[in-house]
């Protein structure tokens, strides 16, 4: 699964997410469309930038799926380190959006990896290999 691919692949389906402040805090976070096919909640790959990191996919009090925080592994992405790089809050400080814009969603394997990407600007992604269950819950039992 090395071959990389297009953000307008057709295996590739995009929406839009909306920006939103988490809380009060200037914080942001990414409210998804109400998709549950498309948004399961759990561990995903996201790229932002051209780069890798890991999130947790989680939905509000209103069942709306959303994503508050984006870090450099799964480890850190299922603790919420606060002592840690949030990611999606750099890629935000570093770009021109605001609260309130829409990005675009690219969904590469829906539960499993993800592509954010500021409208009108092109991607190319590397699919990751989903783990086998079982390794995957041997190593979640060992963090």
């Amino acid at each position: 699964m090395s071959a990389r691919i297009q953000h307008d692949h057709p295996s590739i389906e995009t929406v839009r997410a909306t920006i939103e402040r988490a809380g009060s805090t200037a914080h942001p976070r990414l409210v998804f469309p109400e998709e549950p096919s498309l948004f399961p909640e759990g561990l995903i790959h996201v790229t932002l930038s051209d780069s890798q990191y890991r999130g947790l996919l989680d939905h509000n009090f209103e069942g709306v799926p959303q994503l508050r925080s984006v870090y450099d592994n799964a480890r850190l992405a299922r603790s919420r380190d606060p002592d840690a790089s949030n990611r999606l809050r750099e890629w935000f400080a570093n770009s021109d959006l605001e609260f309130g814009r829409s990005v675009h969603i690219d969904v590469i394997e829906p539960g499993h990896q993800y592509g954010i990407r500021v409208p009108g600007a092109s991607a190319v992604y590397t699919p990751v290999s989903k783990p086998d269950d079982s390794l995957a819950s041997i190593a979640e039992e060992l963090e």
